[in-house]
């Protein structure tokens, strides 16, 4: 069920994302970076945007820029990584199983990448059976999940940093 998002003035000044986007379905795609983006910047957070062919290709890079951290097992912020991934694309569903396939891929290896290096995953890879659902999901500005998925972000990097603050 779609419900509004809500808009808060969360406060992230100078604290890093990472948006990892699929190229493949551009269209989509490209309007869920969009509005992470100018939601990370409404927060006053800065955004660096990595593209990859398509949603298989987002887990690889999501590791590699979680490993830039040099220690995987300490719950700190290191500057050398983001203060947490966002993962964005949009996957179709046809007439064979390989879009779940590479849905289900997507999704066990993301989990794998945010237990192993301890920094959250913003999950949002979508399988769509059909297109109308992904323009109300993608292109809409009252249900954009590239909005919903900055605003999980934002509060990840503040529950991740009040546990750092914690130990």
């Amino acid at each position: 069920m779609l419900k509004r998002i809500k808009t808060r003035a969360a406060r992230a000044k100078g604290v890093t994302f990472a948006i990892v986007a699929s190229k493949y379905n551009a269209k989509y795609v490209d309007a869920m970076v969009r509005a992470a983006v100018a939601e990370l910047k409404r927060a006053g957070a800065k955004a660096k945007v990595v593209r990859v062919p398509g949603a298989f290709e987002i887990p690889a890079v999501a590791a590699a820029l979680a490993a830039g951290s040099g220690d995987a097992s300490r719950i700190t912020h290191h500057a050398s990584r983001p203060s947490a991934l966002i993962c964005l694309g949009v996957i179709f569903q046809g007439q064979t199983s390989h879009a779940q396939h590479i849905g289900w891929g997507v999704t066990h290896a993301l989990a794998q990448v945010q237990t192993q290096y301890k920094l959250p995953v913003i999950h949002a890879v979508f399988v769509f059976e059909k297109e109308e659902h992904a323009k109300v999901r993608c292109l809409g500005r009252t249900h954009n999940r590239g909005r919903e998925a900055a605003h999980t972000a934002l509060e990840m990097a503040r529950v991740m940093r009040s546990l750092a603050a914690g130990s």
